[in-house]
């Protein structure tokens, strides 16, 4: 006996649906890598369809059906990068969902990354967390599709304001000492001031076309090299002070971290379509404040290279 697919039945008020789907799907995911164990991601996703009024649901199950698909696609070494997981998933989708206009996925992952301190060499691992996105629209032809990659981590900070006030303070207590105004400025160069420090967290998207490569290990370089200092699971004596020293010879505010990586990402990432889109945010969290600080920027490619052009 055929069972009825109640899905396919019209419902009692017919208006459209903009997403259909389902939310928080756990998976393991394993990109192959040429000469290296394969990438592994902690992953959970988000897929949704458009539905016209006509049908009264979606059928889901295909949603798991195409994700793990693709999921052995990436084992078998099909797949290149991590966001391409979720364009092949949203070209897919548009095959299995006929009357989809529009797809959508959104990935979010836990990733180990390997590091060594910068003074002593002590290995060590650190959680970065990746996102993905990826949008595919039904055409005549083939399916327009935009994909993202972007991560968030961690850093450290250190407020330029109240180095600023420690330093007019220590001016004065060596002035009072009768040190010579050369000598203090040599001191100065060598060992900055103290100031309060923040653990911020940095995140930066790029959106492009279907057929662009971002580097993942580029997004996650750019941020870390944005904010005062690296900072590190595991850490030796001579490996503390220079994370230490570091920062705060960079001393730089919420919106300086912001602008760096505007700027790095032209550099790092020029070569990449005008019409790229860029996300950059920024937070703080304050160490003698309750609350934290935050800053982002939306842009084109095309808009951050005219503007630093300017400066």
């Amino acid at each position: 006996m055929e069972l009825s697919d109640i899905q396919s039945t019209i419902p009692d008020i017919r208006i459209n649906l903009s997403r259909v789907g389902v939310r928080n799907v756990r998976k393991l995911v394993e990109v192959a890598r040429v000469g290296k164990r394969p990438a592994i991601f902690i992953s959970k996703f988000d897929i949704f369809v458009d539905l016209p009024g006509s049908l009264k649901g979606a059928n889901l199950s295909r949603n798991f059906e195409v994700i793990d698909d693709v999921l052995q696609e990436a084992i078998g070494g099909e797949v290149k990068e991590i966001e391409e997981v979720c364009s092949r998933v949203a070209r897919k989708l548009l095959d299995r969902h006929e009357y989809a206009e529009r797809t959508e996925v959104r990935m979010e992952s836990a990733y180990m990354v390997k590091r060594e301190t910068p003074v002593t060499q002590t290995p060590c691992h650190e959680v970065v967390t990746v996102h993905a996105r990826a949008l595919a629209q039904r055409t005549s032809r083939e399916p327009i599709i935009r994909k993202s990659i972007g991560a968030e981590v961690t850093g450290m900070t250190a407020c330029p304001c109240a180095q600023n006030i420690m330093k007019d303070h220590a001016m004065m207590v060596l002035e009072s000492l009768d040190m010579e105004k050369d000598k203090i400025e040599k001191f100065f160069k060598e060992v900055p001031m103290a100031t309060h420090n923040q653990r911020g967290k940095g995140f930066l998207c790029i959106e492009t076309d279907d057929d662009q490569h971002v580097p993942l290990e580029d997004v996650i370089n750019v941020l870390k090299d944005s904010m005062s200092a690296r900072i590190y699971e595991l850490l030796k004596r001579g490996d503390e002070s220079f994370v230490v020293m570091e920062a705060h010879k960079n001393p730089r505010f919420v919106e300086d971290c912001v602008r760096v990586m505007a700027k790095k990402v032209v550099g790092t990432f020029g070569h990449l379509p005008a019409d790229a889109r860029i996300t950059i945010r920024q937070t703080n969290e304050e160490s003698i404040h309750q609350h934290d600080a935050y800053a982002e920027r939306h842009a084109t490619l095309a808009e951050l290279y005219a503007e630093l052009n300017c400066e």
